[in-house]
Formats: structure tokens, sequence, C-alpha cells
């Protein structure tokens, strides 16, 4: 009986034991189950894969009325009369009976969906509904909170915060950090990520030698303010700006002075700018009350960045205009948010995001924002000294007239206490068969927005006409819009607000040479024949004419007028000398030329209310003419010292704009609100106006935007407001993925439900802090993070870090990186001592082969070898792409590519061994190696040294010898002749760039 009770005990434990085991096991491959399900890290992410598409936030795809990614809506009763989340109760909740039920007709997900829950999911669901079933905002949407810093074990691995919380990480998954990478490895891996070049010999041997304890700080210092890091990093930006110099498409036309966009964000980056300041920039910098002027040349940096809208690609003669506009807005809104908010919100333009909380009210707020602004010939070179100067002359101008004014009725004239009332402007008269868009007779410019320096603030009404000697006024200018109001070669522009067109022609009364008159419809800038080249006219009449438009065919569509000195070739933009151009008004019309009244002045004249009028800028036409004809009568003076001062302001004015330059960027235009496209179609379109805005799911000061312009400089306020809680986790989380190869958050251009979660979300938020705290500078969050030991690791994993961390997320190690396209070319002109040092300037033309064809292609092509300039010097055309960056994954242009793929393919192995560029280079470098004076075995010292970055082993060394001695078998050569033969050499050269050593940091 004893022995019987023994064996039933003894059974009982083995049974416990086994389920003990059984309970213990996981799925293959799945981690265990938490202590706390978190709704953010565990259960949001099942619900958006399997879920959300029929269950999430658009209600076009919903389905039984059911929502699962609210609170509200996943705990409410649903049509059925059942609750699909019952929090604390999991047998009452109708998920947990569908997603373990058997049967085809009720399971969910459905059959036909494809998609399954494994059994650890299951489980996690009914844990989270048991412990209560807690909803959180996702992750991203939620304000960073500074975390404490965790407690760690081994302390000694500790050298900044950015360790603590990845020890912490290793601990939680029973792993153990691995020892620190060699001083050689150290200095390559630094010298690619941080300049995209491989270190000098000399900085290896200095940094080799160097025994002091901060020789490593020193060598981070010593990069990061080189001025290649700023050419490294513009790259990474680049590819999230989807930067290219032409437009691709047919013709692939030149985008106007796009290279200098890249060379700011060369200055910027090297200047460390603060990021939000950048931000501003590139969304806003022609609109910035204080923009940054380059302390070196003086030029308005700011204006420069907002190029980054203008980079998009561009159809020469579409046929449907306004869907063009649509597709170039989505392009526009698409690159904004995912840059600056890792957000997809282009996913809107049809219907609300069938996962994030971006309904499509918000996609067409901000399709407003864009719609309003307006792509425009900018000035590149702007200075603050030709600000100065302009101004200067401004306030000469008004000095002479109130002088003038004094001496003409005898005392001072206060234009700030003036209360006369300005003429009637005509603007916006109509009769059936015409309506005015502008009359610049009186002393206004109507309204119309006047960019740059050339048109000023007012029309040329009551201007001085000076002597032919520039000593006397001989009268007073009648009233015109006129780019010469500061004088010859002053560029700027005159832009009507927008209106429907709704008459056949469009006309302006003109004079002048070598400028242009443009009609824009659907903010459409390439225009050209055959179907809208005739919305632009060249002004070369020198008297008095009527430009008349054709614009029938486009009735009912959005339009503004352009008016400036200068013409277009091909789409690119330049002010020759001599051009000018005036006009007396606009108008729209029927039928033939009508002919407007002058604007109303004031019914009773008297010499003292012209001349105060005049003073304030607000005079009649008639008042001028009564000036006019007293100073004709000789009854005022029309002589004072100051007017030579203004000749020579002018000189001054017009001699500082020699050698303007012009790039493509953006100026404001007048604030639009869109209606909603109804499924994304510009043929459907709702009656409500959306107010521009900002994305409603993220806190702001105010959401909507207040401007009668675009909005823009509030949309860039809202993006860098301290309330926003994506900004700062995204350019960390970028600045991580640049120095790691991946992200924290691995999705780095989504931060969205679909993106993927943050592996080190405490570090994360720790980082975003850290930055806004620091300035918001890029260089000390670059430097913070690389003196981590975390980053100073070997790359070699072992066998237990494959098994259990084999995506290496917990960063034991630093993970195997190969070095982008533009690094490996550039590593190897630098290499072969053929790379080229110059900074900025125009692209070098892209080297076209035979296979590079198509429309759009160059008469001529660039050098080979680019003319041993970096990479990022090389043009970008579109249509004509660089085959070696195409096949080391460098982007295609079209859209935000803040990571880029990394395969490992036969065609780059191919390029590698047979591009011509590779093999001229290895034979350079062959020449270069029998110019030594050195033996066999120093030679291949001293090519390793200079490609690699260290010393050769022993067996390496054999290998080389065995290589050269049957290289000069094949060429006959003894191999005496073969320390002299560049041939051998060249072939040696050739094999070392084929190693992956040489393109991968191991």
């Amino acid at each position: 009986m004893k022995v019987a009770r023994i064996k039933v005990i003894c059974l009982s434990l083995l049974l416990f034991m086994g389920a003990l085991m059984l309970n213990q096991c996981t799925e293959s491959g799945q981690p265990s189950m938490p202590e706390t399900v978190d709704f953010n890290f565990h259960i949001r992410p099942i619900l958006v894969k399997n879920c959300y598409l029929c269950h999430g936030p658009d209600p076009s795809s919903r389905q039984g009325n059911l929502r699962l990614d609210t609170f509200e809506g996943a705990t409410s009763a649903g049509e059925s009369g059942l609750t699909a989340i019952v929090p604390g109760r999991p047998k009452k909740s109708e998920v947990i009976r569908r997603i373990m039920n058997h049967n085809p007709d009720d399971v969910m997900p459905p059959p036909e969906s494809k998609l399954t829950l494994t059994e650890r999911e299951k489980k996690l669901l009914e844990k989270w509904i048991e412990d209560g079933a807690e909803w959180k905002p996702h992750w991203a949407f939620i304000p960073p909170k500074e975390p404490d810093v965790p407690e760690v074990s081994n302390v000694e691995e500790i050298n900044n915060e950015v360790d603590a919380f990845v020890l912490k990480k290793l601990e939680e998954n029973g792993l153990e950090p691995l020892d620190k990478a060699g001083k050689n490895t150290l200095i390559r891996r630094l010298s690619y990520i941080l300049t995209g070049l491989p270190p000098s010999v000399e900085d290896v041997e200095k940094f080799i030698t160097d025994s002091s304890p901060d020789a490593y700080e020193k060598l981070v210092d010593h990069y990061l303010s080189s001025p290649q890091f700023g050419e490294h990093w513009a790259r990474h930006w680049m590819d999230v700006a989807r930067y290219a110099e032409t437009k691709g498409h047919e013709f692939d036309y030149q985008i106007t002075g796009a290279w200098r966009y890249r060379d700011y964000l060369i200055r910027a980056l090297n200047d460390d700018v603060p990021y939000d300041q950048l931000v501003r920039e590139q969304l806003a910098g022609d609109l910035l009350a204080k923009p940054r002027w380059n302390k070196e040349t003086g030029i308005n940096e700011s204006i420069l960045g907002t190029a980054f809208f203008t980079l998009s690609e561009g159809t020469h003669s579409p046929v449907d205009i306004r869907k063009d506009e649509a597709d170039r807005i989505d392009n526009m809104i698409d690159v904004t948010t995912k840059t600056f908010q890792a957000l997809t919100v282009s996913c809107s333009r049809c219907h609300d995001h069938k996962f994030d909380p971006i309904p499509t009210a918000d996609y067409y707020s901000m399709y407003g924002v864009m719609e309003s602004s307006r792509f425009a010939p900018r000035l590149a070179n702007l200075t603050f000294q030709q600000v100065e100067d302009i101004q200067s002359l401004q306030k000469t101008q008004e000095h002479i007239r109130k002088k003038l004014a004094k001496r003409w009725i005898g005392k001072e004239v206060d234009n700030e206490n003036d209360t006369s009332s300005p003429e009637q402007p005509t603007h916006g008269q109509s009769s059936e068969d015409y309506k005015i868009l502008g009359d610049f007779r009186g002393s206004s410019l109507d309204d119309w927005k006047s960019d740059g320096f050339a048109f000023g603030n007012n029309s040329t009404l009551g201007e001085p006409v000076l002597s032919r000697d520039g000593n006397k006024v001989m009268r007073l200018a009648e009233g015109k819009a006129s780019s010469l109001r500061f004088g010859e070669g002053v560029p700027g522009a005159l832009r009507s607000s927008n209106f429907i067109i709704d008459h056949d022609f469009i006309g302006i009364r003109a004079r002048g040479k070598k400028s242009t008159i443009r009609v824009i419809i659907d903010n459409f800038q390439l225009i050209q024949h055959p179907i809208y080249g005739d919305l632009m006219q060249e002004v070369k009449k020198e008297t008095w004419h009527h430009y008349k438009i054709d614009v029938s065919k486009w009735k009912g569509h959005k339009a503004y007028v352009e008016i400036l000195p200068g013409t277009y070739k091909k789409h690119e933009y330049s002010l020759p000398e001599g051009a000018y151009i005036e006009a007396e008004y606009a108008l729209v019309f029927n039928g033939g030329w009508k002919s407007i009244p002058e604007p109303k002045g004031s019914s009773e004249l008297n010499l003292n209310n012209a001349v105060r009028d005049w003073v304030a800028n607000k005079g009649s036409a008639d008042q001028i003419r009564l000036i006019n004809q007293k100073l004709k009568q000789g009854a005022l003076s029309i002589g004072i010292p100051e007017i030579r001062e203004l000749y020579k302001q002018r000189d001054v004015v017009k001699k500082n704009f020699d050698g303007a330059a012009y790039f493509m960027g953006v100026a404001d235009g007048f604030g639009i609100n869109s209606p909603i496209f109804v499924r994304g179609s510009h043929q459907n379109i709702s009656e409500n106006l959306m107010p521009r805005a900002f994305l409603s799911a993220l806190p702001a000061e105010d959401t909507i935007f207040q401007s009668s312009g675009s909005g823009r400089e509030e949309l860039a306020e809202a993006i860098v407001s301290e309330k926003n809680p994506l900004t700062s986790r995204v350019i960390v989380n970028r600045i991580w993925h640049h120095l790691f190869g991946r992200g924290i958050v691995e999705t780095v251009d989504n931060f969205g439900l679909q993106g993927k979660i943050p592996t080190h979300p405490e570090l994360l938020d720790y980082l975003a802090i850290k930055f806004r705290k620091d300035g918001w500078s890029v260089k000390n969050m670059i430097k913070y993070i690389v003196m981590s030991q975390s980053f100073q690791r070997v790359v070699e994993g072992n066998e237990e870090l494959q098994k259990n961390d084999p995506q290496n997320l917990w960063l034991a190690h630093f993970p195997v990186r190969r070095i982008q396209a533009e690094s490996i070319r550039d590593a190897i002109l630098a290499v072969s001592g053929n790379l080229d040092s110059t900074m900025y300037g125009e692209s070098v033309p892209i080297h076209l082969t035979d296979f590079m064809t198509g429309r759009g292609r160059p008469a001529q092509s660039g050098p080979l070898d680019g003319n041993g300039r970096r990479s990022i010097y090389v043009e970008v055309r579109r249509n004509f792409l660089s085959p070696m960056m195409l096949a080391f994954d460098r982007p295609i242009p079209f859209s935000t590519f803040g990571k880029r793929n990394v395969t490992n393919v036969p065609a780059q192995s191919l390029f590698l061994m047979n591009d011509p560029f590779i093999i001229h280079q290895a034979e350079l470098m062959g020449q270069e190696v029998i110019k030594q004076d050195l033996s066999m075995e120093d030679r291949v010292q001293w090519i390793y040294m200079k490609t690699l970055s260290r010393a050769a082993t022993e067996e390496e060394i054999a290998g080389a010898k065995d290589f050269l001695i049957q290289q000069a078998g094949t060429y006959q050569i003894s191999e005496e002749e073969m320390l002299h033969d560049p041939k051998v050499w060249k072939d040696y050269c050739h094999a070392v760039f084929n190693l992956k050593e040489f393109i991968y940091l191991i």
C-alpha cells in the first residue's frame, strides 16, 4: 500500500513537472508571455495586422459598424447586440470567441483574408482583456517623457546613458555584450560613417600610436569638424528630399539651380545649424522675418531651403492639368510628412487613413497649404549687403520726397498722420465683357504680390523723373508697375491673386524688352507647346502694347498672372542685360480689347493736399498731373543736392546685382482652402472647404492657420513645436539609423501603426528630449551616440547571439554594414589617389554609357570619372541615373527614402569586376604602386593600409604573392620585372576592390 502511494506521488510529480515544462514552452521562435501586456507594444500590432482593414479608422471599408481602433468602439454593443471586448471578461468578449472559433463562417480573421493569429497572439489578447483591456494612444502620438536611466549590473560597460539603456535590454533578454573593437576597426568605422571616406594612412597611424585616454574622442571631433562630414550627411538628407536635378518624364528638363540646395545642405550640416532652423528654412525659408545670413559670403541661406519643395518630378504637357497639380501636391505632402513626421499622410488622399488617425480632412487641410505656394525663380546669391543697399535707396527716395515737399509747400510733411483718402482702384471692376485683374496706374500695385525687389511695393506714380545729369526733377512719373523701380538688373516678379478663368482672354497693357508674361494655370510651370505654349508671351516692344492671351479652353480653371523681367529658355530662368518690363493694367475679357477707365481720384484738387498725398505714396493720377503742371510752369523748385546721391545709389544697386544667379524655389501665394476630392478625384469635389491646418491628431497651439498666405510658416512652427511628439523622435531615429544601419524604429519613414515598434522606446525618448535640450544640434547627438560603448563593439557575433538575437536587435555587437554606393565610388577614387576634394559648385555632368538612351538624353556625356569629384557632386538626372549608384541601392528619387535597401546581388560583383571606371581606377592605383620604392611584401602592406586601414596578415601576403606571380605568368614577364609592371599591380588592386571587406565595415 505504501509502495503504491509512492508510485502515485511520483507519477503525479512527473505529470506536474511535465505540465510545468510544457507551460514554459512557447511556439518555436516565439518569446514567452510578458508579465504585463502593453497595448502599444503587444496588442495594437496584432489588431493593425489582422483587424484594422475592416474594423479601423476608415469608415469606407468598415464592416459591421465595428471599430477596434478605439476603446469606445470596441466596448460598445454592435449591430448584433454583442460586445467585441468586455474589459476584465474575456469569455464574454466576442473577439475572443471569434478568434478561438474553428467554424469558417465565424472565425476571425475570415479565411478569405489569408490572415491567422498565432497561439501566442490569441493568449496575449486574452490576457490583455482579462487585465482590463487598457487602451492607449499610439506610442508615437504620446509626448516623450524623460525616462529614468536604468540600473544595470555591468557598470564597467557604460560610457554614457546610451549604454545603460542598451545593456538593460541585453539583460532582459539574457544576452551579454561583446568586446570593444580594435583601433583599426574603429577608425575605419568612424571615418566611413561620419565622412563617407576611408581614413588616410596618416590618420590611421596617428590614432594607433595615440595612447592617451581621449584618443578616440579626439578622432570623433576630427571627423565631425571635417568638411567631408557635411558632404556625406547631406547625401542622407537628399534621399528623404528625393533630390534630383531634372524633372524626368519626356524631356527630363533641368530644375534650375537644384545643386544649390545640395550645397546649402552641406554648409548647414558642417556649420551644425540647429535642426529646428533647418525645418523652418526648408518649409518657409522665404517667409522668415530673420533669415540666416552666411557669415562668410553674406548670402541668404534660408531661402535656399525652399528648393525642398521643388525637387519633384514634372511633366511638360499633361493632358489633365488639374490632375497634374493634384499629383504634384500629393508628392509634396507625402515627402513633407514622411521627412519631418514619419507619417504616411498621403494615404488619406482618397479616404481616411486605414490605420493611422489621419482623416481625409487633414490631407486637404495640408493640400491648401501647398496649393497656396507658388514655384518661382528665386535669387540664389542674395546678400545682406544687397538688401541694405535697396533699403538705403528707398530711404533716400523718401528723403528726397520730403525735402522737395518742404520746399513746395513750405513746411514739414508728416505722412504718418496723413488722413487723406487714396484714389479708388479699378481692381475688380467689371462689365459683361471684361473684369479688371489689376490696375497699376494708381499709387498701389492693386493687391498683386511683389516678389523680390524689382517692382518694390508701389507703382511708379509720383516717382521723380530726373534729368540726364541727375541734378533736377523734370517731372513726376505716371502710374505703372515697373521692374525699373530701383534701376536695371534688379530681379523680381509681380503676381496676381488667384482667379477662376471665366472669360476668353487675359490682356496686359505692357512694354519692355527681354521680359515675360505668363498665365499660370493650376500652378503649372512647365509652359510650352504643343498644349500650353501660348500661355507665355515674351515682351520685346518698348512702346505700349496690348498683350492678349487666349484662355478660352481653360475656363473653370484656377489661374494667376505673372509679370517679370527676364526670360525662360527650356524652363530655366535668366535675367539678361537690359531686361525690363512695365505694365499699366491687366484684365480678362471677351471679344476685342477693352479700354478701361483710369482710377478715380480726389474730387477737389489743391497743391498742398496733392503734395501731402504724394509724400505718403497715396497720390492720385489727377494730383500728380497737378504737381507736374506746376513743375512745367516753373512754380516749384526742381533741384536739391540729394538727387545726385540717388543716382549713385542706383548705380551701386545695379552693380550689386551683376552676376545674379537663380534657383527654383517657392514664393508665397494667396491663401486657398481646398475642398475634399471625393475618393481622391479632382473631378468630384465636396462643397465644404477645409481650412489650412496641421494634423488634428497632433497637438498644436492653433490648429487652423490664420495666415493670408500659404500658412507654410505656421506649418513649420507646428512641426518644431515643443508639443509635437514626433519631430525630435524622428530625427534622432534617423541619426541612429545612419550610425547603426537600423533605426531604433526600423521603419524610419513610418512611425504610424504599420511601422515597426521601437526596440528601445525609453532610449528613443531619452535621445529625443536630450536633442531638444542640446539646442537641436545634429553634431552633438552624433558625438553622444558614437562615444557610447554600444557603438564601439566588435562586429563578429557568436553562436549564442546568432541563436537568440539573429537580427542583432539588442545590439550585443556592432552590426555588419555595407558602405553606401557613393562611399564605394569615393573610396575607390581616394585610395587610387584621384579624388578631387573641391567642394561646392555646379554638378559634373553624368557619364553616359551606350546603354543610357532615351528622350532628354544630353548631347554630351560627362567624364568617366566625374572629374574625380565626390559622388555627391555628380549630376542626378532622373532619366539617366548612374548605373553604379543604382547597382548599389541608391534610391530612385521620386519620394522619401530614409532607409535604403541593402542588397547583395550578382550585378554588384559584375559591376566591380567589369565597369570601365573601376578598371581605370585600378590601373591608376597600380601606377602609383610601382612608384613606391618598396619590396613586394611592403607594397602589399601599402595597399592594405590604403584600402582596408590595416596591415595584411602573413597568409594574405602569401596569397598576394601567389596571385602576382600567376598574373606575371599570364603577361609572360619575370618576377623581377613584375615589380615594375603596372598591369600586374592593376590586377591586384582590382582584386582588392572586389574584396567584401573593401565595401563592408567588418
